[in-house]
């Protein structure tokens, strides 16, 4: 989770990354276009950019970002009057303003940046009200999701028969995609987070059940649900100790049915054990470079 900050001017650059520094956003200084290019990745949730850069204006940055990040916020931070800006392609890039020159210039840049991280856009799928830690809490505990595979298709497995169900998957929610690196009985490998259902399942704390999707307005148009034959979903959220919903532990079948509360409570027990081995792997990481620094 970074935020670019794009100025030709080093020391303004540096000063702004502080002042973000301080308020818990980890930002990137760079100094040109072709920098934040080299940069820029869907870890960048928000940039801030002069307009006048050596090579091109802030403006085609922007551009470049909604490419890769949709909803990151943007702001153009910069000495340019408003009336020095290419107003018509400001209107279309969706960028905030902040003159430079105005008193406390930054701590408006930091109020504004920090309200667009915490309130991203959420035209094409809900986001949980923690998105930003909870992305974080991502980071931490799934560092090489294919180092998963083995032991989380074995839950899968069993999942799949203790349910008698067609499918299971083991499914984290990035930025903009969910990534399973668990299944029995599919072969998905991710799928963006509109198509998914698991996006709305962290949004709750308990197990979501639908028991027909397309008896269900949020999904009954779903290309996705439909091309996979999907009509029943149970999906139990792998939550951390601090309560963020990293991923989903899921269930699928091609025929409607019922879930019940000894079926939710089971669910909720594997989701617990995929987060439990999460941990041990995130505290033998931990000791493992504890032990290289000493």
């Amino acid at each position: 989770m970074r935020v670019l900050c794009v100025d030709p001017a080093s020391d303004e650059g540096h000063a702004t990354q502080s002042a973000l520094s301080r308020v818990g956003i980890d930002a990137t200084v760079c100094g040109s276009l072709h920098e934040a290019r080299e940069t820029l990745d869907e870890s960048v949730v928000g940039v801030v950019t002069e307009y006048d850069l050596p090579d091109g204006t802030g403006l085609e940055l922007v551009d470049e970002v909604r490419t890769v990040v949709p909803d990151a916020t943007c702001v153009l931070f910069t000495d340019a009057g408003f009336d020095e800006l290419e107003t018509a392609a400001l209107g279309t890039t969706v960028a905030e303003y902040v003159d430079k020159g105005l008193p406390d210039a930054r701590e408006e840049l930091v109020d504004l940046l920090s309200f667009g991280i915490d309130n991203r856009s959420q035209t094409a799928y809900p986001l949980p009200r923690d998105e930003v830690a909870r992305l974080d809490a991502v980071e931490e505990y799934v560092d090489d999701p294919s180092a998963l595979d083995t032991s989380l298709d074995r839950l899968t497995t069993v999942a799949a028969a203790l349910f008698d169900v067609d499918s299971a998957t083991v499914g984290f929610l990035e930025a903009h995609e969910e990534r399973f690196v668990a299944c029995h009985g599919t072969d998905v490998d991710s799928l963006a987070r509109e198509d998914t259902i698991c996006t709305y399942t962290v949004l709750d704390d308990g197990v979501t059940v639908v028991p027909d999707t397309r008896e269900d307005p949020r999904f009954e148009t779903n290309d996705e649900l439909v091309a996979a034959d999907i009509r029943f979903y149970a999906g139990a959220p792998i939550r951390t100790d601090e309560g963020d919903a990293i991923g989903v532990f899921c269930l699928f079948d091609a025929e409607p049915r019922a879930f019940g509360d000894e079926d939710r409570t089971l669910l909720s027990t594997l989701a617990d054990d995929v987060m439990d081995r999460l941990d041990l792997r995130r505290r033998l990481r931990e000791a493992t470079a504890g032990d290289r620094d000493e």
